[in-house]
């Protein structure tokens, strides 16, 4: 997207005061804290194929003190966030409603929306591994970055970012916190450098030398190795593979962009409408194709250079038993010292 229809987007966060009295039938309008640009050709093509304009108001944060605070009168019908956990949290804080749909339920797997209908993933990430070109790996389990055998020679981000807390969190649902908290030691102990950076940052210490693995999500490598991060980046995809590990008795760590109904939509079903044009298989290809995420939906292909890792074994933990353990990930965290 444009950076002037971002600025656009972000304008009408500030200047967006509709009402349900004055909301158009043919209009909805979703609060949402990814990118406008990502998700842009998507509501571009939802538009093509029913007439329904889509404002979107951009927010940083405080998307749930957003909503909160417009009460009864808010006119946002949709929030849309990434992370299950930020979805967790738009529901602990009282501004979403349950909806029921069969088209919502059969295409998005049980693990991967709440069991009341209170949000849906539109799609998914991986948190992968990536490695040097002469570190051959045919398998990996997480259990396995705590082999001393990879001391000095793995990168991660800060242990405290939301895409490595929801990791430990799925940790903690195999194991039990001593054995989660050992497991994180043994980590940090193997790590090449100090924990920080972003998951970028990791392909490109690959191919600096620094490291022969890094903890990353999957839709980065798609980003880089297609030019859409410039130049350099595409010499830092280029220079690694991508393996994806699992837990002993699992699969691979998955997490989600999704979306919820506001409480007080007032064009609840042409919400509804948009959730379920969003699963469609038009919609999940889009998702594929312009942002390198893995559709929730069986069947739709993921994009060529995602593909290129191999089959995704999605681990069975449902996200919200996940979400159930961050803040204990969290504190795990600092006790192991990971980020010092």
């Amino acid at each position: 997207m444009h950076s002037s229809n971002i600025a656009k987007s972000i304008v009408m966060a500030g200047t967006l005061a509709l009402t349900a009295g004055t909301v158009s039938a043919a209009e909805l309008n979703i609060y949402t804290t990814r990118e406008p640009g990502l998700i842009q050709p998507l509501l571009d093509s939802f538009k093509a194929s029913t007439g329904i304009t889509v404002n979107t108001v951009f927010l940083k944060d405080g998307l749930a003190e957003r909503v909160s605070s417009e009460g009864a009168s808010s006119p946002a019908d949709i929030l849309m966030a990434v992370d299950a956990g930020n979805l967790v949290d738009l529901v602990d804080k009282g501004v979403t409603q349950p909806i029921e749909s069969k088209t919502l339920s059969d295409a998005i797997p049980e693990t991967l929306r709440d069991p009341k209908g209170n949000w849906f993933g539109l799609s998914m990430r991986a948190r992968v591994l990536y490695t040097a070109k002469d570190v051959d790996l045919a398998s990996f389990n997480y259990e396995d970055l705590a082999d001393p055998k990879w001391k000095g020679k793995i990168c991660i981000r800060s242990g405290q970012h939301p895409y490595n807390t929801a990791l430990f969190a799925s940790y903690l649902a195999h194991y039990d916190a001593a054995e989660t908290e050992k497991w994180l030691a043994a980590v940090k102990g193997n790590l090449a450098r100090k924990a920080g950076g972003g998951d970028r940052d990791g392909a490109k210490d690959i191919l600096g030398g620094i490291c022969d693995i890094a903890i990353a999500n999957s839709y980065y490598v798609g980003l880089m190795r297609s030019g859409k991060g410039g130049e350099d980046q595409v010499k830092w995809g280029n220079a690694i593979n991508v393996v994806l590990p699992t837990f002993k008795n699992g699969g691979t760590q998955v997490n989600i962009s999704g979306a919820a109904v506001a409480k007080h939509a007032p064009n609840k079903a042409e919400a509804i409408k948009l959730l379920e044009y969003l699963v469609s298989d038009e919609a999940q290809k889009i998702y594929a194709e312009a942002n390198f995420e893995y559709p929730v939906k069986a069947g739709v292909k993921a994009d060529p250079i995602i593909a290129s890792f191999g089959e995704l074994k999605i681990d069975p933990t449902p996200l919200t038993e996940v979400v159930s353990h961050r803040k204990e990930a969290s504190e795990l965290v600092d006790k192991a010292g990971f980020d010092n």
